[in-house]
């Protein structure tokens, strides 16, 4: 497994997601519109609430 190190002023207040690109490209798909900057903020607030909420599955 890889090792990165990101600098902070990069994560600042926890809003640091990090998802493959794939992935970011089928969220992309099925939006079916134009994906703004603040759509992806918005989904990765609410996937951060879901976190804390238990709500999401753990990667193996």
């Amino acid at each position: 497994m890889a090792t990165i190190t990101i600098p902070k002023k990069f994560a600042g207040k926890d809003d640091l997601v990090v998802i493959p690109k794939k992935e970011l490209d089928e969220l992309i798909a099925r939006a079916g519109l134009p994906v703004t900057e603040k759509d992806v903020l918005r989904w990765s607030r609410e996937a951060k609430k879901l976190r804390h909420a238990g709500m999401l599955a753990k990667l193996a």
